[in-house]
This record gives C-alpha cells, sequence and structure tokens, in this order.
C-alpha cells in the first residue's frame, strides 16, 4: 500500500470519529451554538470534531500541519508552512445542521507541497461518503464497500446543463448578482442544493456546473481532488485551479469556459 493510500485510510478513519460526534450532536435538544466574529454560527459539534481529529493526526502524524476552521493553524503559521498539511472543516453546512437539515458534511483534506493529494467527503446524515486521491480515481457511497466511481457527465450544451448553488446574497454582495442570474437563465434547470452537496453532485455527473462566489480553503479542500479525479474542473472565478481562491467554479470540463464568461458577463468563452 502506497504512503496516499495509508493516508487515504487515516482519512476514513478520520471520518468515522467525525460521524461518531456530529450524528450524536445532530438535533439534539441540548445542542449548544454561538455566533463567531463573522457572525456565523458554530455548534459544540463543531469545535469536538476538529479537536477530536487533531488529537488524532497529532498522534499519527506529528510532523504534519494542520489547517482548521475552528481553531485555525498547527503548528507554526502559514509563513512558515511544512510539505504536509491537512486541511478539516469539522461540520461544511452549519447552518443547516444547526437547524435540523441533513445536508452538512465533515470535510477533510491531505495537501501535499501546495497541492491537494486526498480527501473526505463524510455526510453522515445522508448515508453518504465521496473520497478520492491522486491518480486513484473519485469514489461515493454509503461505505468503501458499497463505492461506485464517480464520472462527470457529458452534458455540452450550457441550455442542456443542471446548475446547482448555495445563496444569491453572495453574488448580490460581490456585484454579480446579474452575471448570476443571467448564468441561471441560460441553463435547462437550477437548484440551490448547496455547500459540499453541489460540488459532490458534479463529481458524480448528476449536476453539470456549481459554483459560490464566497468560499474558504477549509470549503473545498478535499472537493478539488474529487471533483478532478471524477473527470471534471474545478477553479476560481478567474480560472485559476485552486481551492484557496476565495470562490469556486466546478463543472464537468466541458461547460468550464463558457461558465467562466457568463459569470464574468461575457456571453461568450
Amino acid at each position: 500500500m502506497s504512503r496516499l493510500e495509508q493516508d487515504l485510510d487515516l482519512a476514513h478513519a478520520l471520518a468515522d470519529e467525525a460521524d461518531e460526534i456530529t450524528l450524536r450532536r445532530f438535533q439534539a435538544v441540548d445542542l449548544r451554538v454561538e455566533t463567531k466574529p463573522d457572525l456565523t454560527p458554530v455548534s459544540d459539534a463543531d469545535r469536538a470534531v476538529e479537536a477530536a481529529l487533531r488529537r488524532r493526526l497529532e498522534s499519527e502524524r506529528p510532523a504534519d500541519a494542520v489547517l482548521g476552521e475552528e481553531f485555525g493553524s498547527a503548528p507554526g503559521t502559514d509563513e512558515e508552512p511544512t510539505p504536509r498539511r491537512w486541511i478539516v472543516d469539522p461540520v461544511d453546512g452549519t447552518k443547516n445542521f444547526v437547524r435540523g437539515v441533513p445536508v452538512w458534511a465533515t470535510l477533510i483534506a491531505l495537501e501535499e507541497e501546495g497541492r491537494i493529494a486526498a480527501g473526505v467527503v463524510s455526510a453522515p446524515a445522508l448515508g453518504r461518503r465521496w473520497w478520492a486521491h491522486r491518480a486513484g480515481g473519485a469514489w461515493t457511497g454509503p461505505n468503501r464497500a458499497g463505492a461506485r466511481r464517480c464520472a462527470v457527465s457529458a452534458v455540452s450544451d450550457l441550455a442542456d446543463a443542471h446548475l446547482s448553488y448555495s445563496s444569491l446574497a453572495g453574488w448580490a454582495a460581490q456585484g454579480r448578482l446579474g452575471a448570476f442570474l443571467d448564468l441561471s437563465g441560460s441553463v435547462w434547470r437550477t437548484r440551490a442544493f448547496g455547500d459540499f452537496w453541489s460540488h459532490v453532485l458534479v463529481a458524480e455527473g448528476a449536476v453539470d456546473i456549481s459554483c459560490e462566489p464566497e468560499v474558504a480553503l477549509w470549503d473545498l479542500a478535499p472537493l478539488q481532488v474529487i471533483v478532478e479525479e471524477a473527470g471534471g474542473r474545478f477553479t476560481d472565478l478567474r480560472g485559476e485551479p485552486r481551492p484557496d481562491g476565495g470562490s469556486v467554479v466546478v463543472t464537468n470540463g466541458i461547460l468550464h469556459e463558457v461558465t467562466l464568461a457568463r459569470l464574468a458577463g461575457s456571453n461568450s468563452p
């Protein structure tokens, strides 16, 4: 077994540990929810998951750095990066989690030399998980034993495309709402599946385009390798293939340039 396969095994073990915590706290009557300085909610489950995963990584990969949404970077700083870094979003979709909506997930990624090498997205309330490592394909299923390979769609005409997004507010805040609505009016169907789910559905081929104007690295890190290993394309709004660009556009690849052009306010790629 290669080192990367061992790392993916560890990512699955981390996801198993996270699932135990999140499912126990999901819809709990004593769930504690606070508001962070950026006015987004955080629950006791978010913090408990990240703390547990940090302890496990400190034990099993002590030389690796960790970046998490709730507790930041360790060890060291972003100015002194290590060759390997684990990136964790303990609960992606916290607003859903605290309202009892089952669309939320734990996101775990391994970055090596600045490139996402492996990732797991675990959505236990949906009974689904998605995972990938470089040159290993992308997979989904209720568990690894019941896995099937992910592959993006072959839709080639924007008028036939299925588009998913998270909300309209971010597009409006950036002055991009008109361009987003233009794209929405050009496709066959739109649905706001939101957050991680929009992007893994592109990897599965159920959706052809997904995009968000305001996202952080931990919201996206494992999604990049999953989408790319499924044959899709993953960039920021500038067309850069990176998860830390502050925005994201995910497509089956065929529709990527025309999607970027529409979101930039142009009718041609």
